[in-house]
C-alpha cells in the first residue's frame, strides 16, 4: 500500500562533481545557490552551456520553475537546473525542490545524482533535505484501481556531491513514510475503506510497528456513554464504528505522560439529515484524512523512535442517512457528562473528536494534538494551502506558527476567546455543537472541542483546510497532501513545546 521510502538509500560526497562523473549519469539535479541577479557563477562542469540556455529560458518564464534539459554529451545527461536564492523559504523551497524531481521520476530512474555548488553548510543541507523529501514524496505508490496499473517507481538513490556537513536523512525519511501512509489511506474509496476494513488495515500495521491496540466498539462506547460518538454512528446500517486507541512505548520503556494523536476518522460523510448537495458530497471519502494524519504521525514517531511514550486516537465512523440517523434538535451527551443540542448534522466531526478528545484526556497525557478536516469555514478563511491551528495554551502560538514556515507545512492560528463561547449558548443543553448562522464555525468548532479536553493538558486543534489542494502542496504532487506530519515533528523537535512532551525544566 505505501512505497517503503526508508529504501532509498543517500550517498554523500563532499568533493565537487567532476564533468568525468556528469558524463556517467543519466539523471542530475543541479542547484546553484546565489541570487538570480548574480552575473558570475562558480565553477561547475557544463556551467557555461547551462548558463546560456538558463538566461534563454530565463526571459520568458518565470524562473522559480527549473530548466529542464539534456546535457550535450554521449549519454544525453537528463539535467534539471534551477538557482536557489539564499533567503528562501521553506515552503518555497520545497515547491521547487519538486519541480527539479518531478521531470525525471517521469522517466523512473533507480538513482538521481543532485550537485550543490558554491554552498554554505546550512543552505545546502536544506536544500538535500527538500529534495530528499520531494523524491520520497514523488514516489508514493498511490492507490489506482485502473485495469493497466502503473509500476512503482523504482527510485533507490540519491546520490549528493559538494556538500561537506553530513546530510541528516532520517527525519525526512520517517516524515515522507508518514505521509505516504496518510496519503494513500486518504485516496481510498469509501467502499474499500470502511470503518471496518480500516481498523482492520491499522490493526495489521499495528502487529508490524509493535504497537498495543485496543478497540472502543458500539457496545463499548455505550457502557462508556460515549452518546457524542454514537449519535453519529446510529445512521449506519453496519455498526462497524468504533475508536482505536494505539499506544507506542519508547525503548527502554517510559513512565512519563504520553503525546495524545486524536484523528477524526469519518469513512464517508453524507452529511447525514442535513445532505450535502452532490458537488459538496463528492470527496467526502477524504473526511477521515485527520485519522491518517494522526496514524501517519505515529509511524513517524516510531521510525525515530521517540523518547516519549505516544498514544494514538482514531474515531472512525460514518455519516450517513437513514431512519435511525441523529436529526436537528437531538439532545446527546459525551463521556465527560457534557449534554449537546444537534443543530446540524453535517457538524459530525466535532461530536466523534468530542468522545476521543475526553477518552484521551482521561490518560492524563502531556500533551494533545488533534487533526481534522473539519470546517468549510477555515478554508473560506485561509484557502487551502495554509492549515488553521487553534491552541488552549497562548505561550504555543509563536512556537505553532515557527513549526508552520521551518517545516514548509504551513499554519495559521486563530483566537479562541472565551466570549466565543456565546454563540454555542443553548436554552436546553449544555452546549450547542454549532451556530446554526455558521459565521465563524472553525473558531466555534475549536470552542466546542475546548470542552472535551481537561484544562490541565496542553493542546492543539489542526483544522486541516490544506487537507487537498488541487496540483499538489510543497514537496508533495498529489491533491491529497497528508499535510500535518512534518508540521508536528517540527512542533515536538523543533519548538519549545518539546519540553513538555519529554517533560524538560
Amino acid at each position: 500500500m505505501v512505497f517503503n521510502v526508508m529504501k532509498i538509500k543517500i550517498k554523500q560526497q563532499s568533493p565537487p562533481l567532476k564533468t568525468a562523473e556528469v558524463d556517467r549519469t543519466d539523471h542530475l539535479i543541479i542547484a546553484l545557490p546565489i541570487r538570480k541577479t548574480a552575473r558570475t557563477w562558480p565553477p561547475f562542469p557544463y556551467a557555461e552551456v547551462i548558463k546560456q540556455r538558463w538566461q534563454r529560458v530565463a526571459r520568458h518564464k518565470d524562473t522559480t520553475s527549473p530548466l529542464t534539459t539534456e546535457l550535450p554529451n554521449r549519454r544525453g545527461t537528463l539535467l534539471t537546473f534551477s538557482i536557489i536564492e539564499p533567503e528562501i523559504n521553506s515552503f518555497e523551497l520545497l515547491t521547487r525542490a519538486r519541480r527539479l524531481v518531478a521531470a525525471h521520476l517521469e522517466n523512473d530512474p533507480l538513482s538521481i545524482a543532485v550537485y550543490i555548488p558554491g554552498s554554505d553548510d546550512t543552505l545546502s543541507g536544506r536544500v538535500a533535505e527538500a529534495v530528499i523529501a520531494a523524491a520520497a514524496a514523488g514516489v508514493a505508490d498511490m492507490p489506482r484501481f485502473k485495469r493497466r496499473r502503473d509500476k512503482p517507481k523504482r527510485l533507490r538513490q540519491l546520490s549528493f556531491y559538494g556538500i561537506t556537513a553530513p546530510v541528516d536523512d532520517t527525519r525526512s525519511l520517517a516524515a515522507a513514510e508518514g505521509n505516504n501512509l496518510a496519503r494513500s489511506l486518504t485516496a481510498l474509496p469509501p467502499n474499500v475503506l470502511t470503518p471496518w476494513h480500516y481498523r482492520a488495515r491499522i490493526q495489521a500495521l499495528s502487529q508490524e510497528r509493535g504497537w498495543t491496540m485496543a478497540f472502543f466498539g458500539i457496545k463499548a462506547l455505550k457502557r462508556l456513554q460515549a452518546g457524542a460518538f454514537l449519535a453519529v454512528a446510529q445512521g449506519s446500517e453496519e455498526q462497524d464504528a468504533g475508536i482505536v486507541r494505539l499506544r507506542y512505548t519508547p525503548p527502554g520503556d517510559s513512565d512519563q505522560p504520553p503525546l495524545a494523536l486524536v484523528g477524526k476518522g469519518i469513512c464517508f460523510d453524507t452529511g447525514g439529515t442535513n445532505l450535502k448537495p452532490a458537488k459538496h458530497m463528492l470527496g467526502m471519502h477524504e473526511d477521515m484524512q485527520g485519522s491518517a494524519v494522526a496514524l501517519g504521525t505515529l509511524l513517524a514517531l516510531t521510525r525515530l523512535k521517540a523518547p516519549f511514550p505516544v498514544e494514538c486516537w482514531l474515531a472512525l465512523a460514518q455519516n450517513h442517512i437513514g431512519p435511525k440517523a441523529y436529526k436537528q434538535n437531538d439532545v446527546v451527551t459525551a463521556c465527560n457528562g457534557t449534554s449537546i443540542e444537534v443543530v446540524h448534522t453535517d457538524a459530525e466531526g466535532r461530536m466523534v473528536l468530542a468522545d476521543a478528545l475526553a477518552l484521551a484526556s482521561r490518560e492524563k497525557p502531556a500533551m494533545i494534538i488533534d487533526y481534522a478536516t473539519l470546517t468549510g469555514a477555515c478554508i473560506y478563511a485561509l484557502g487551502t494551502a495554509y492549515s488553521g491551528a487553534f491552541t488552549n495554551r497562548p505561550e504555543f502560538l509563536q512556537d505553532i506558527t515557527a513549526a508552520g514556515a521551518a517545516s514548509g507545512e504551513r499554519v495559521w492560528p486563530f483566537p479562541t476567546d472565551e466570549d466565543f463561547d456565546d454563540g454555542l449558548n443553548s436554552d436546553i443543553a449544555d452546549v450547542k455543537q454549532c451556530s446554526v448562522e455558521g459565521e465563524a464555525d472553525h473558531i466555534l468548532a475549536a470552542r466546542f472541542l475546548n470542552r472535551f479536553v481537561d484544562k490541565g493538558i496542553p493542546w492543539v486543534h489542526v483544522d486541516l483546510s490544506a487537507g487537498n489542494h488541487k496540483g499538489g502542496l510543497a514537496h508533495i504532487p498529489t491533491d491529497i497532501t497528508g499535510f500535518g506530519v512534518r508540521f508536528t515533528l517540527q512542533l515536538l523537535f523543533d519548538t519549545g513545546v518539546n519540553r513538555i512532551v519529554q517533560k524538560k525544566d
